[in-house]
């Protein structure tokens, strides 16, 4: 089976323990005006443009077989004289990655380490994933979602992994639709599973103020989780303000302007999980 891959991280340290190999599955359901990698929403790959350095010399164009519809032929890719140009996402057999990332086994296995399926949104792939992941049964294994996904399919990745990293957003179903474009009823009702499943767990939530840093939606967080025997930790990721960066290298611009919450809500954050007696990471 293939899959669409748009980055292969190797020797990883942040996305679970030990070394390991970090594999970013190419599309996502959600819009979240946050998003630094806005070149993981389109699920097949795409042509990416660096303007930086640019010198509209017009060959990219002008040399184009297509203009009107890009077929990947990567004659721009070949031609820009100052190698600005890339594709983004490529086409993968499981059997084939499986073994690449097996190359590293005795690194990782060495260090406590492992693969990490991240994305993008390991959902939108998940057959590839579940084939994926099965070929590959020394490792430790874990998958890093928005919980958007089919529920039969969040059921059988669970079963492949020893590990999740599962991200709220923020739980007020409105202010979801506004700030990632979907409601977050099924993100709900993946958790519910994955609370049940016994599998190791731990809730990464991207930190930003004016968004989810107020005490009604950490109070309504915190008690999502009471009862979660697999639940490790909550990290709270801090709003990358770079979260902007990549948008022209897909012919995209960044909306709204964020900033990370203060310390005062950090550590306001910091008790409220506490008192529910959930560990708290704040990166």
């Amino acid at each position: 089976m293939k899959g669409v891959i748009f980055s292969i991280e190797e020797f990883a340290v942040h996305d679970g323990p030990g070394l390991r190999v970090n594999v970013f599955m190419k599309g996502c359901p959600l819009r979240c005006k946050w998003c630094h990698n806005p070149e993981g929403w389109n699920p097949n790959p795409q042509i990416v443009k660096n303007p930086n350095g640019c010198l509209d010399c017009g060959k990219c164009s002008n040399l184009c077989p297509s203009p009107a519809h890009c077929i990947l032929c990567k004659t721009c890719v070949f031609n820009c004289p100052r190698d600005l140009i890339r594709i983004s996402g490529e086409e993968w057999e499981a059997k084939d990655l499986a073994r690449r990332i097996l190359k590293q086994e005795h690194i990782m296995e060495k260090s406590g380490g492992g693969v990490t399926v991240s994305g993008g949104e390991p959902l939108c792939q998940a057959d590839f994933v579940i084939e994926l992941l099965s070929l590959m049964p020394s490792l430790h294994k874990i998958i890093e979602t928005c919980g958007f996904g089919d529920t039969s399919k969040f059921n059988e990745l669970l079963r492949c992994v020893d590990s999740v990293y599962y991200d709220i957003k923020v739980v007020s179903r409105d202010k979801h639709i506004r700030y990632t474009g979907q409601p977050n009823d099924i993100i709900l009702k993946n958790l519910e599973i994955l609370k049940k499943s016994g599998v190791e767990f731990t809730i990464r939530i991207p930190f930003i103020r004016g968004v989810n840093d107020d005490a009604e939606n950490l109070l309504a967080t915190a008690r999502l989780l009471i009862g979660a025997q697999g639940l490790k930790r909550v990290e709270l990721l801090p709003y990358n303000e770079l979260a902007g960066a990549k948008y022209a290298l897909v012919g995209l611009q960044y909306g709204e302007i964020f900033a990370k919450p203060d310390g005062e809500v950090v550590r306001r954050a910091k008790n409220i999980f506490s008192s529910y007696g959930i560990d708290i990471d704040i990166r």
